[in-house]
């Protein structure tokens, strides 16, 4: 058995090794077959390496929380209501596979962040490569890297994740250099990958945020060119 063992190990395969005493004390109780052995042991190897990966998607998310949709309130305001449907429709994550955006607007507390960090965490758990991250966090890394002359790796970090939640843009105003990075990183998803924003302000008032319209309105057509627009209204959730 300890040849077979170290076998397995060398091919990588430590979950089959690691229960093989256990299936075959299970297959002497059962009669099994030695074809339903090594189905069982490649069954257990499958089950623990999808666990393993679903385990470091989320680690590697920077969610540290895991929100889930039963927690939202959808009688709070009658604009969750209303878009019930397409909240829940949009958990199936197939916006992802069809590189769609998702873009959630609307006051403080009226439950964007919730919403997408429970389609973060969605993702996770479905093996998705995904980052949450605040715009400003984003934007601190991307400038720090660019003083360090990592720029283009770390630009290649937020573009290449399959889902990028990038959390309170609007806030605080980005500034020229922010915003020409901030550009970089959703003209280098557009079309490739999904991204999830959520704002306090209306297109209308991007310009605020992004040094002036042209930026905005570059931005702005990438994201809403494939994208779903959740309008969220009412007061802040946390003031109920």
């Amino acid at each position: 058995m300890e040849t077979v063992i170290d076998k397995f190990k060398s091919l990588r395969l430590k979950n089959c090794a690691l229960n093989l005493p256990a299936v075959l004390e299970q297959s002497a109780q059962k009669n099994l077959t030695p074809l339903q052995v090594i189905d069982r042991l490649l069954e257990i190897e499958i089950e623990n390496r999808k666990k393993a990966r679903i385990d470091l998607r989320f680690k590697q998310s920077k969610l540290e929380e895991k929100p889930t949709i039963d927690q939202f309130d959808f009688v709070h305001h009658e604009s969750r209501q209303k878009q019930k449907i397409r909240i829940l429709n949009l958990l199936d994550l197939g916006f992802i596979q069809e590189k769609k955006d998702i873009i959630l607007i609307g006051n403080p507390g009226t439950g964007k962040t919730f919403l997408s960090k429970c389609f973060a965490y969605a993702a996770t758990q479905n093996g998705i490569k995904t980052l949450f991250t605040t715009a400003m966090d984003m934007i601190n890394q991307l400038v720090a890297a660019e003083n360090d002359h990592t720029m283009l790796k770390k630009l290649q970090f937020y573009q290449s994740q399959e889902l990028l939640v990038c959390d309170e843009i609007g806030y605080l105003p980005l500034g020229r250099q922010g915003s020409n990075l901030f550009f970089q990183v959703i003209s280098g998803r557009h079309g490739k990958r999904s991204t999830i924003i959520t704002t306090n302000l209306p297109f209308a008032r991007w310009g605020d945020i992004f040094d002036g319209t042209t930026v905005a309105t570059a931005i702005a057509d990438r994201l809403v060119y494939n994208s779903e627009i959740l309008i969220m209204e009412g007061d802040s959730y946390r003031k109920r």
